[in-house]
């Protein structure tokens, strides 16, 4: 057989992707972000969202296509997100892949946002070796997941019980006055000394390792710094964005990768990859592969491009799911705002 021709089409937020693989050859990858719509108001809007999405997604198609160079009567089928995601951003993203595959007489495949993330470092590396734990950190998820079939066997073993770290992030850019999205601005404000100011690492305390070993938490993290904060502007006193920036992103980072390490140890798996737009941080690259090179774990990072949401992954996924010869999902998909990790295929 020869390599599967796939589009992929992601709509799970404020990114319009499509993207176009042969087997593991990236032919195209456009994308289309509403973020600068979102930025006034500090975070996401879905319904801002959703009809961006509307307005994007045919130009973004034909982007994709022109990249490729390539007719879509050549292609072997179209995958799309079918979940987890803002339900609305979903709906666009599936009515245009239901129209593509029925345009087009292809197959249409629907999927998991997550495992998306996981299989888009294909594109880059190649196989991914199997068992692995992935560490998906973005400003909806963040996951700890074992895979031990990128196509049909994904098991959450963590994830956040509060806020995402990306999430975190954000509110903490707005506390520090900094710009929306938070992650890349407060990467780069990152410039003090990381260990000046001991936030606190979220269910890291001995009570609750028994209950939420490979869980997250960043919500009392990110209401730490705005006390902090809000107590020295109270008082007077002055101190370094630069401080407060690294000191707040170290305890995002050394919880991370903490977790991720002691889940690969736990697990007696030697690989490890990471995914979602918070995994281009630099810190948090950084710091893994310190700990990785220690524990004797292989790290496997994407291009920061693939990390954040994207079509390419969703392609990417897709070709290895018509690799397996696996079914077409049913005429009548419809998005599942909350799909559970486990769920790789619709």
């Amino acid at each position: 057989m020869s390599e599967p021709l796939v589009l992929g089409i992601e709509s799970s937020c404020d990114e319009t992707g499509v993207g176009i693989v042969r087997g593991r050859d990236l032919l195209a990858n456009q994308v289309a972000s509403s973020v600068e719509l979102h930025a006034r108001f500090g975070g996401v809007v879905p319904e801002v969202a959703s009809r961006a999405h509307l307005e994007a997604m045919v130009p973004t198609l034909e982007r994709a296509l022109a990249d490729a160079d390539i007719d879509p009567g050549e292609l072997d089928a179209v995958a799309v997100t079918a979940g987890p995601g803002l339900m609305g951003a979903l709906a666009v993203g599936v009515a245009a892949a239901k129209a593509c595959a029925l345009a087009w007489g292809k197959p249409l495949y629907g999927l998991n946002h997550l495992a998306g993330h996981v299989a888009v470092d294909l594109v880059d590396h190649g196989e991914v070796p199997t068992p692995c734990i992935a560490l998906l950190v973005s400003g909806g998820h963040t996951n700890l997941l074992r895979v031990d079939d990128i196509a049909s066997s994904i098991t959450e073993i963590g994830t956040t019980i509060d806020d995402a770290a990306g999430e975190a992030y954000d509110k903490v850019a707005r506390v520090l006055g900094l710009p929306y999205p938070g992650g890349p601005v407060i990467d780069k404000a990152a410039t003090g000394d990381p260990i000046k100011i001991n936030f606190p690492r979220g269910l890291t305390a001995r009570k609750d390792l028994e209950k939420h070993r490979w869980d997250f938490s960043f919500s009392g993290l990110k209401t730490a710094v705005a006390r902090w904060v809000e107590t020295r502007e109270r008082d007077g006193e002055e101190f370094e964005l630069g401080d407060v920036a690294a000191s707040f992103q170290e305890a995002v980072c050394d919880v991370l990768t903490a977790k991720a390490i002691d889940a690969c140890v736990e697990h007696g798996i030697e690989h490890l990859l990471i995914g979602g737009g918070v995994a281009a941080n630099s810190r948090l690259r950084s710091l893994l592969a310190e700990r990785a090179a220690v524990a004797g774990v292989e790290l496997r990072t994407p291009r920061p491009i693939l990390c954040t949401d994207n079509g390419a992954m969703i392609a990417a996924l897709g070709a290895e799911v018509v690799r397996r010869g696996l079914p077409p999902s049913a005429a009548d998909l419809g998005a599942t705002s909350s799909l559970p990790a486990s769920r790789i295929t619709l």
